[in-house]
């Protein structure tokens, strides 16, 4: 019996990969929707069928008010357009405009032209992509620093909500890796992407993290669809108590953390031993906000920077983040890793749009 795992490793050893993934496998789930139903296969692309705005204070600049504005759009994709620059250019939803996924604050910073028209803390924004059955949109925003909400991103999916959805004439793609792909870094963090089964297209996530603190250990299996990602959009980003007290003390010298929008209320803090705030998402007494979070807003975010396509079939994160996100899905492109998925759905007759109120 083979030692290795199926398919290719594109960073680390298969050896690595194969103990890393088998760990996770091992791990209590502390939450299962394996079970659950996938999200319906669609033939058309879709679009919001109304405008929709969103205020909150500043993610970087917490003293600011910041606004969202969801616009339906017959342009294929999820575009940012910064009303701040008037001639500067839409950043495209891509892999390929990835900035910097951050130094003292973790995030996926989206760049297109000027070194001036980014827009950071993407991934709590992006990642509704992969749970809302909307494939083209246009995010006006008001500046390069997005709201931070104190329920995770469920004042922006209830905007979409309300919006509701139109189908366009155009056809919606799916896609899948060709062979099962892993990826591991020199301390122990994995992510395993393996194809999609076409007669039973869905996407599975088999998440798992480890804290040295109150979060510990935590791991849930899901499949994605409209009640999974409600619950994991629910959740909070996470930080530590000590990086709390930095940025609040030291951390005060630097532009980027001085005016930090974080509080009790927008992020959840964990110390050694114990939560400073109220924990959520609690199942049989602990909380999952932090692996709900990781599996919704963090991992799709990076899987819904893959624009040639829905991505379908199952992922398996141990301990990874946000640059290990970016970077493997890179490699994925880097590499050839993707194709189309044939799932006896596609519809190449190219119609003109049927959208009322699309512009």
């Amino acid at each position: 019996m083979s030692t290795l795992l199926p398919g290719i490793t594109l960073s680390g050893s298969p050896e690595a990969a194969k103990q890393i993934l088998e760990h996770l496998q091992a791990m209590p789930v502390d939450e299962d929707h394996s079970g659950a139903s996938p999200a319906p296969i669609r033939k058309r692309r879709a679009t919001i069928a109304r405008p929709v705005s969103v205020q909150g204070p500043g993610t970087f600049f917490g003293k600011e008010t910041r606004t969202i504005e969801f616009l339906p759009t017959e342009r294929e994709g999820w575009w940012f357009d910064r009303s701040d620059f008037e001639d500067g250019l839409r950043i495209p939803v891509a892999i390929h405009n990835v900035w910097t996924t951050g130094q003292v604050v973790s995030n996926i910073v989206l760049r297109s032209g000027s070194p001036h028209n980014y827009v950071r803390l993407v991934e709590h924004i992006v990642a509704l992509r992969m749970g809302m059955g909307i494939d083209d949109l246009i995010i006006k925003i008001d500046s390069g620093d997005p709201p931070l909400f104190e329920v995770g991103s469920m004042p922006l999916l209830e905007a979409l909500e309300s919006a509701g959805r139109v189908e366009s004439g155009y056809p919606l793609n799916y896609v899948t890796v060709k062979e099962p792909v892993a990826f591991v870094t020199p301390d122990q963090k994995l992510l395993y992407f393996e194809p999609a089964d076409p007669e039973d297209p869905k996407l599975v996530l088999d998440c798992g993290i480890s804290f040295p603190n109150a979060i510990g250990n935590q791991r849930i299996k899901l499949v994605v669809n409209t009640e999974t990602f409600r619950r994991g959009a629910h959740a909070r980003t996470n930080t530590t108590a000590s990086k709390k007290l930095y940025c609040q003390t030291i951390g005060k010298l630097f532009a980027d953390v001085r005016n930090l929008g974080y509080t009790d209320k927008n992020v959840l803090i964990a110390g050694k031993n114990r939560y400073y705030n109220q924990a959520g998402l609690v199942v049989e007494g602990k909380a999952l906000e932090a692996v709900w979070h990781r599996a919704i807003l963090d991992l799709l975010a990076a899987v819904a920077l893959i624009e040639r396509g829905h991505f379908l079939g199952k992922i398996s994160s141990f301990k990874a983040g946000h640059a290990m996100d970016v970077d493997a899905i890179q490699h994925l492109y880097r590499n050839d890793c993707l194709t189309k998925l044939s799932l006896g759905n596609e519809d190449t007759s190219m119609i003109e749009p049927v959208l009322a109120g699309r512009r």
